[in-house]
């Protein structure tokens, strides 16, 4: 039986009327395991209605300690759309459970279908929380907005922008609740579960896009097509004085017009919003060493895997919201509050420029594209708002441990690093080939958005396709995959296309993303999550007592191939291994698949050529 804590019991059991009255704002289980709190107070407290308000929110009913179910969530939500108008909810789409997941529309002329709310020609928000159950700060800031919209005096946020609301993308996992499910995190006093009921991690998964929320999402945003795209988390790691970071797409990415309008347009008016308040904000934080801090800073580059990569790569303005799990629920809720506000009214006023950089992102078709990136010190330092801290050896580990003691200290000049030199380049080709027996493949490509043609009659053509080698599979599965990574190079290819294969341009706004996901090279290309496993694959052999033969009649006919044998008897490996020396002349033999390793996607240098 699992010892329950006599607070969390009682917690449990009064009405959230009580709880508000009574329970400690920022009393937790875990309270005494995590380093000290520092005190903190902003004005936007007084965003907060008191408990017995009839549109209290659940969080502002607990005192701001705890977060309502899925089921309270939208019950509370219906209840102030049908009090409001202006304010509508569509399904996007199941959870593997089977629970809907909700997206509100919020508008002023009442917006029901993306058609609808196109027609009014505003920019249009997509806040979406809870792609972890258990970070689910931006439900309740969002579920707080609506109101104050819909039922106080901030309707005028709508003039201008319109806002799509997701309160819980990953539902199955909010609803996988309890006070145990994450350790780092001071609340709420319920939390929900990180990864979804497939134990799938959906901030992995746009990509690949394996699950149906993430599925759900992707319709939605190539329907509704949004300007800007906010995703909200809670993130781990080390202690720091920052309660709301957040973060996008880098300069060197595959948005670097986006890149500019963040960073000269957005970033400045939002953090300055959350100063004003009270807050702290900054960049994400990642650290060289947890430990030692004087190793330096290091920047965030994301791959198409995770929300912001994707974003870079369809050319989406994304925004990723990390904010600090050691700070109190009721602080982290109400900095959501204050960036999602900025935002809405930053974007009602930026729209043109915002719209501007999107449409050239979209169709600059760059010809060389980066798929890989490496590591490298910036000419540039930044200083840290940190919290001092010791390291101390642990006996119950036997490595150094961090104890933070809450105190802020500044760390000057930091050392920064990041992935910002060019790793592995590819030039653009005017479009891919993919044969209809592939379908799983074109079925993802059409999920994402990105436009196709479909050849309608068997078509010869002269193409390029990759020749891989030295294929390496993943020692375990990774978010359900089997991963793989090999060598390539191209090779000249005239072949004659069945009719069913699709022709997919890149000179389209979705070309880049094509790009990201059909080189082989690419980290999150399809090939790498598995989706071509099978043509490593040898299905036909050939027995020894025919190679034998085979062997030396080519020997006898092929100088040239007499000598590469000798010389490939000089590895003592290769010389001492008779089923590597076998397969050495199977290999070079006519009998050897010749589609083995060969990828089955083409690349054209001009279209139908």
């Amino acid at each position: 039986m699992r010892f329950i804590p006599l607070f969390a019991l009682c917690v449990a059991l009064l009405p959230l009327s009580v709880l508000a009255q009574t329970a400690p704002v920022s009393t937790y289980v875990n309270d005494n395991i995590l380093p000290p709190q520092r005190p903190w107070h902003g004005t936007d407290e007084a965003l907060m209605q008191t408990g017995d308000s009839r549109w209290a929110t659940p969080f502002e009913q607990s005192g701001g300690i705890r977060s309502p179910s899925y089921q309270e969530t939208m019950q509370w939500l219906d209840k102030l759309m049908s009090d409001s108008s202006g304010l509508e909810k569509v399904s996007l789409g199941l959870s593997p459970q089977g629970r809907d997941i909700w997206m509100y529309i919020a508008s002023d002329e009442g917006a029901k279908t993306p058609q609808e709310l196109q027609a009014n020609h505003k920019p249009t928000v997509l806040v979406q929380a809870g792609i972890h159950g258990g970070e689910i700060d931006g439900k309740d800031a969002g579920m707080m907005l609506l109101r104050d919209i819909f039922q106080g005096e901030k309707r005028q946020l709508l003039e201008h922008v319109n806002l799509l609301f997701v309160p819980i993308l990953n539902v199955d996992g909010h609803e996988r609740s309890g006070e145990y499910n994450r350790v780092n995190q001071r609340g709420p006093v319920q939390m929900g579960w990180r990864s979804n009921s497939q134990n799938l991690n959906l901030n992995r998964d746009y990509a690949k896009a394996d699950t149906l929320e993430i599925q759900s999402m992707l319709r939605a945003i190539n329907n509704w097509d949004p300007q800007l795209y906010i995703d909200v988390h809670v993130t781990d790691g080390l202690d720091y004085q920052y309660d709301i970071t957040f973060g996008y797409n880098t300069a060197e990415g595959l948005s670097p017009n986006i890149y500019q309008w963040f960073t000269q347009n957005y970033r400045p008016q939002i953090e300055q919003a959350l100063t004003a308040a009270g807050h702290t904000p900054g960049p994400l934080v990642f650290t060289v060493d947890n430990t030692d801090l004087s190793k330096g800073l290091k920047l965030w580059h994301p791959s198409p895997r995770f929300s912001d990569g994707y974003g870079d790569a369809r050319h989406l303005p994304t925004v990723l919201i990390e904010n600090h799990s050691l700070k109190p629920f009721k602080q982290r809720v109400l900095g959501t509050y204050v960036l999602l506000e900025q935002t809405l009214r930053t974007v009602g006023e930026q729209a043109t420029r915002l719209q501007a950089a999107i449409e050239k992102d979209r169709y600059r078709y760059p010809q060389l594209l980066t798929l890989t990136w490496e590591q490298e010190q910036q000419p540039t330092t930044r200083d840290f708002l940190g919290v001092a801290y010791t390291v101390e050896h642990s006996a119950i580990s036997g490595a150094n441990v961090v104890h933070w003691n809450g105190e802020a200290k500044l760390y000057p000049q930091l050392p920064l690093f990041g992935d910002t030199k060019e790793g592995l380049r590819v030039s653009r080709p005017a479009a891919y080939y993919i044969p209809p027996q592939w379908q799983k493949v074109i079925q993802r490509l059409t999920l994402h958005g990105i436009r196709m043609e479909t050849l309608q009659q068997p078509t010869p053509l002269t193409l390029q396709q990759y020749r891989l080698s030295n294929p390496q599979f993943g020692q375990s599965s990774f978010e359900g995959h089997q991963r793989l990574q090999a060598n390539s190079k191209l090779e000249k290819a005239a072949v004659t296309l069945p009719a069913g294969t699709v022709e997919i341009p890149t000179d389209q706004p979705l070309g880049d993303l094509a790009v990201m996901l059909l080189e082989p090279q690419s980290p999150d290309s399809l090939l790498q999550w598995g989706f071509f496993n099978n043509i490593a694959n040898r299905t036909e052999y050939i027995e020894d007592y025919a190679i034998e033969p085979l062997a030396q009649q080519m020997l006898a006919q092929q100088p040239e191939l007499k000598k590469a044998f000798e010389q490939a008897l000089k590895d003592p490996a290769f010389a001492a291994d008779p089923k590597a020396r076998l397969r050495w002349f199977y290999e070079r033999s006519p009998y050897f698949d010749q589609e083995y390793l060969l990828y089955p996607v083409y690349r054209s240098r001009e279209r139908g050529q």
